[in-house]
């Protein structure tokens, strides 16, 4: 059964698959709607370690490809409603066949910039011309924690510039014509905020260029949903099942509970009247609150805000330092103990028809 599992580079006695997820966000009601695209592939093992023949691999049967292949679902799944999108990619999705493809379709999108390409405005390339724009004031952005890294607050300057892509000498195709702002902490530190953002979108102002990094900023809701799927919620990455079919279950489940734990987090932050059942189902949120409030039910369905305050506590939050936050751990702690509440609720009610 091993053996269906292909190597994912850290180490030989790990096998494993990968994905890629894409979230759907509604920037202006600061809501996630959910998980709509998910890929997963396994490697094949005997191409551990012979990064050499990636450069003669076609396009097409890279794992590069994903961008692509998820954009071609994702317009098939939405249909007209896609020219309302704009797909936020980190610097991974950098790849010319991939924005050529994206302009092709009139795809909008917002890439981080991986490389400083030639650009057709100047002989010199993208960074080097963007260091010499005139700067269209400055922004505060949150830089928060992650790993050894501190939260903190960075002041920026930035710029912008229409840009024209030039073919890389080793492709095929027409030169790429785009929006460039670009975002640059003024400080000598290795790890001082530089984001170079390549869009689609008009940005003729900066207030237009403020909405671009607005939109980039938000991608930090991938690397949210990753820890509350991959680690520190369902802990999916540490389940050691031997057979493909088994890990395939599994990943799909916990993939959208996954979500329902980061939804809960922007609970916080909705208005009152947002009803609880968006996350949860009646059954649900009455058990809830019969194990944490009392055994007479509300008139009306409890808040959002309710259900993530009340499952925190269940998976024995405590707020100790006031924040009002609590983790992604602890959400899916009490998530995790509703579920069994659940299936002890159900196992009785069917034990019961049964006498």
């Amino acid at each position: 059964m091993r053996d269906e599992l292909g190597h994912v580079n850290q180490g030989n006695n790990y096998r494993g698959i990968l994905a890629h997820s894409v979230l759907l966000f509604a920037p202006e009601q600061q809501e996630l709607v959910g998980l709509i695209e998910q890929s997963r592939w396994t490697r094949d093992i005997s191409t551990r370690g012979k990064k050499h023949v990636r450069t003669q691999t076609p396009y097409e049967e890279k794992e590069s490809f994903k961008w692509q292949s998820a954009s071609v679902n994702l317009s098939a799944r939405l249909g007209a409603k896609m020219a309302d999108v704009i797909s936020v990619c980190d610097r991974e999705a950098d790849i010319y066949e991939y924005l050529q493809y994206k302009l092709s379709k009139q795809h909008r999108f917002v890439v981080r910039s991986m490389q400083s390409r030639h650009i057709e405005q100047s002989e010199q390339k993208l960074y080097d011309y963007a260091a010499g724009l005139e700067s269209a004031g400055q922004k505060q952005i949150h830089i928060a924690q992650k790993g050894g890294r501190k939260a903190r607050t960075a002041t920026v300057d930035i710029v912008f510039a229409p840009v024209t892509l030039q073919v890389p000498a080793n492709k095929r195709g027409e030169s790429l014509s785009l929006y460039y702002v670009g975002c640059e902490e003024r400080a000598d530190d290795k790890n001082a905020l530089n984001w170079h953002l390549l869009t689609t979108e008009p940005v003729q102002s900066k207030a237009d260029a403020l909405n671009i990094i607005r939109y980039y900023e938000h991608r930090w809701l991938v690397e949210e949903y990753h820890k509350a799927w991959k680690t520190d919620g369902t802990d999916i990455e540490n389940a050691r099942l031997q057979s493909k079919d088994n890990i395939e279950r599994l990943v799909t489940i916990s993939a959208f509970i996954a979500v329902r734990i980061v939804q809960l987090k922007f609970a916080r932050e909705q208005p009152d009247e947002i009803s609880c059942e968006q996350v949860l189902s009646p059954k649900a949120w009455k058990l809830l609150w019969i194990k944490r409030v009392s055994r007479t039910l509300p008139d009306t369905v409890p808040s959002m805000k309710w259900a993530y305050t009340e499952l925190a506590k269940l998976g024995g939050w405590k707020d100790t330092k006031q924040t009002g936050k609590a983790s992604v751990k602890v959400l899916w702690q009490g998530w995790f103990k509703l579920q069994t509440i659940l299936e002890g609720y159900d196992l009785a009610k069917s034990l019961e028809a049964d006498l």
